[in-house]
């Protein structure tokens, strides 16, 4: 038996369902998603945080490694001048032990005044150990003997070592060819 309500009627309560879906259409709103639509954006997270952690490294194993490679170019820095005036340079690293009254952590020995290079290490818990001697022979001579560095951050160790012929470079720490007699 019909009713003068509105909506009472079947034709009125099928209207009202169409009119709902198409807003749900329009305003882009669903139910919930798919099974597939979850598992691809679970998929591109994981891609994307695995990315990340391969990416990151330790962070003193990335201050070591820069270290070295800055040590190595200060040391071809200072072996270039060395030969190109023709004084002997020496690279000294000060002892932890007893520390320098003017803050140094290393010093170049022999350079001008006039060619200043940095006396610091980036990361002041760097320590820095010749192998075989006290202190680096940078030059004047072309060829050297052989020379190695260890430089350490906390329980971290990185070689810094030259075969006297080729350019300072960080060595592997078990390749012990290039170290000094």
């Amino acid at each position: 038996m019909p009713t003068s309500a509105p909506g009472s009627s079947r034709s009125g309560h099928h209207r009202f369902r169409a009119q709902s879906r198409r807003l749900l259409r329009v305003s882009g709103s669903t139910a919930g998603f798919t099974l597939l639509e979850l598992l691809v954006v679970i998929s591109v997270v994981a891609i994307a945080v695995g990315v990340m952690s391969l990416s990151l490294r330790g962070g003193r194993a990335a201050k070591l490694e820069e270290e070295a490679a800055r040590l190595s170019a200060l040391l071809e820095m200072a072996r270039a001048e060395a030969r190109a005036s023709g004084a002997t340079v020496r690279w000294v690293p000060v002892s932890p032990n007893q520390p320098a009254q003017d803050g140094a952590q290393f010093r170049f020995v022999g350079l001008p005044e006039s060619r200043p290079l940095p006396r610091n290490w980036l990361d002041p818990a760097t320590s820095a150990e010749i192998i075989g001697s006290t202190v680096l022979v940078l030059g004047p001579d072309a060829i050297l003997p052989p020379q190695r560095v260890v430089l350490r951050l906390g329980e971290r160790r990185v070689d810094v070592a030259s075969d006297g012929l080729a350019p300072f470079a960080q060595a592997a720490a078990g390749d012990e060819g290039t170290s000094a007699q």
